[in-house]
């Protein structure tokens, strides 16, 4: 593993990576297992990419944990998942603190049990002056809601003659995004084999390099994400323009 690592240290490392986390509960059911026991093994990958995330030198990692299609879910792994986060967040923040890590999240909060927003809220507070990675969890997260609500707010300033409609270009609607001061993701890794974008991070993800895997989220571990990163490293980012010009 060190050989992996001295690698992709030799390499450019993503700003920041953007993780779809799926099949926690492929991963139980091949075990034989309940679902929710598929997300707390899912909480160790957590805890382990946010790790090798913060010594690789990682500056932003966000985290898809709980989308606004999953309230769609039976009301019993729902509630076992609310639990399960507000458990998690309380466990880990000390840990997260310790090694500096600053935590956030994006999503609509308010639709949380109170509990959970209260622990989100006291681990928010407590790493606010933080320097090292920036730890994001997507919770209640959909991305096209996010655009329209950006949309309606634009529209709101438009209609109170606060801003000329024909002046909003890119980086005045990124100014309304909930991810205005974060930067687009570099990276983005989608776990178990899935094809498809899920409504996170539409926006951002515009110009970000799409790493799949057949892993579960619940084994996907060290090896795996610097497999994802070596993947990244190997490619060329044009950004629109042709290979002499980058």
């Amino acid at each position: 593993m060190s050989s992996l690592r001295e690698k992709i240290e030799s390499g450019p490392i993503p700003n920041h990576i953007a993780i779809i986390m799926d099949g926690n509960g492929r991963w139980a059911r091949e075990r034989n297992l309940p679902r929710i026991s598929g997300h707390k093994e899912g909480i160790n990958s957590v805890r382990e990419v946010t790790r090798i995330c913060g010594e690789l030198g990682v500056k932003f990692l966000t985290l898809y944990t709980f989308s606004t299609e999953n309230w769609n879910r039976p009301e019993k792994e729902v509630s076992a998942l609310m639990q399960l986060l507000l458990k998690t967040i309380n466990f880990e923040i000390k840990e997260l603190h310790k090694n500096n890590v600053r935590f956030s999240t994006i999503g609509e909060l308010n639709e949380l049990p109170e509990s959970t927003q209260l622990g989100i809220k006291n681990g928010i507070d407590l790493t606010r002056n933080n320097q090292g990675l920036n730890l994001i969890l997507a919770l209640n997260y959909g991305s096209r809601q996010e655009i329209i609500k950006a949309a309606q707010m634009l529209s709101q300033s438009a209609i109170q003659g606060d801003i000329e409609p024909l002046s909003i270009d890119e980086n005045i609607f990124k100014s309304v995004l909930e991810t205005k001061d974060k930067p687009d993701p570099d990276l983005l890794i989608r776990t178990s084999g899935e094809l498809r974008l899920s409504n996170f991070l539409l926006w951002q993800s515009a110009y970000a390099e799409i790493y799949l895997t057949e892993t579960y989220w619940p084994a996907f571990r060290e090896e795996a994400l610097i497999n994802a990163i070596l993947d990244y490293q190997g490619r060329e980012r044009r950004f629109g323009q042709v290979s002499s010009q980058v």
